[in-house]
């Protein structure tokens, strides 16, 4: 029998994540801002003139507003390797790279980012080169959004109009239900419990599990996130055993004047806080790895809630990052992929 080795010649794996400013700097953090805003995908609009005044005159505004706050709030968070984002993915590829190298199967791995650098058609241009005939696409989102999901697809085939001689090319949707994700996660609370003692929760603490938020009519027009969020939560918290009492799912990352995914992370805090709960630990199982938004809105601003209202300790839970039982993970849902 062929091994696992010889089974998969020429191919490569590509993580994608969201991106970060090559600086935390104004003039890059706008140049992100814009990009990320510009997707259609992340602010709809589908009446064309509508859509050309977005994209020429409203997202330049808005980059340009934000950049200054967003700037220093990427300062202080950025590592001395770079922005966390970026340093986490490159140490995720070289882990599974790493695994694979070891147990199979062969493959290349790199990560890209779908706005900023590394990008996506860089990347693909260099395994094409490089003689790659087959990419599997990994996006580091464990639930579908098209606000992320979909937009690194249609960023890997825009890039694919650049190229003449095309590589097969997989896509792996979700894994929000997958069990070792859920394992990872739960590996990664029952560790940081192991050292900083479980919560006390027939004494009223509580678990917060915290995803990223999307506008609520994305949702009303069909987007399954929501309910792949609740899922993953739902199956994490019965890996854990805990009882509906014990946790609760907030949405975070509101921005703009729409109505997003409700309760808000922000809301649940505050109200935790106003009740003088004890304990409350925050753990996102939507984020693969640390960035501004865990290191910075949660760390910093959101523990600033939850105290200011009463509230007792807060402590945040790691993301997995590349612990190893992410990369496990990862392994084993890129080998039921290539095998397909």
């Amino acid at each position: 029998m062929r091994s696992e080795h010889a089974r998969f010649p020429n191919t490569a794996i590509l993580l994608i994540n969201l991106g970060s400013p090559e600086a935390p700097q104004p003039r890059a953090v706008r140049r992100y801002l814009r990009a990320f805003l510009s997707d259609p995908r992340v602010l709809e609009c589908s009446n064309p003139i509508s859509r050309a005044l977005l994209r020429r005159a409203i997202v330049p505004l808005l980059a340009s507003l934000r950049a200054r706050a967003s700037s220093a709030r990427y300062a202080s968070i950025w590592m001395a390797e770079g922005a966390p984002l970026r340093v986490y993915s490159a140490r995720q590829a070289a882990a599974l790279a790493a695994r694979l190298a070891r147990d199979g199967p062969r493959a290349r791995v790199e990560c890209a980012m779908r706005y900023g650098a590394p990008s996506i058609r860089a990347r693909l241009q260099q395994l094409q080169r490089e003689g790659i005939e087959r990419v599997l696409l990994l996006p580091m989102y464990p639930q579908y959004s098209a606000a992320a999901t979909a937009s690194a697809f249609d960023a890997t085939f825009d890039a694919c109009k650049y190229m003449r001689d095309l590589p097969e090319i997989r896509t792996i949707r979700h894994y929000a239900d997958f069990p070792p994700y859920i394992a990872a996660c739960a590996q990664r609370i029952r560790g940081d419990w192991s050292m900083h003692s479980r919560p006390d929760f027939a004494a009223g603490d509580k678990l917060l599990l915290s995803f990223h938020g999307l506008p609520q009519a994305m949702i009303e027009r069909g987007d399954p996130y929501e309910t792949h969020c609740r899922r993953t939560a739902a199956l994490l918290a019965q890996a854990l055993d805990l009882s509906e009492a014990h946790w609760q799912i907030g949405f975070q990352s509101r921005f703009g004047l729409a109505r997003w995914l409700q309760p808000t992370t922000a809301a649940l805090l505050e109200r935790l806080g106003t009740a003088k709960t004890r304990r409350v630990d925050v753990f996102c199982p939507g984020f693969t790895a640390d960035c501004l938004e865990t290191l910075e809105e949660l760390d910093i601003r959101a523990r600033a809630v939850f105290l200011r209202a009463g509230g007792g300790a807060y402590h945040r839970i790691a993301c997995v990052n590349d612990s190893a039982p992410l990369i496990d993970a990862l392994a084993a849902l890129a080998a039921q992929h290539l095998r397909r």
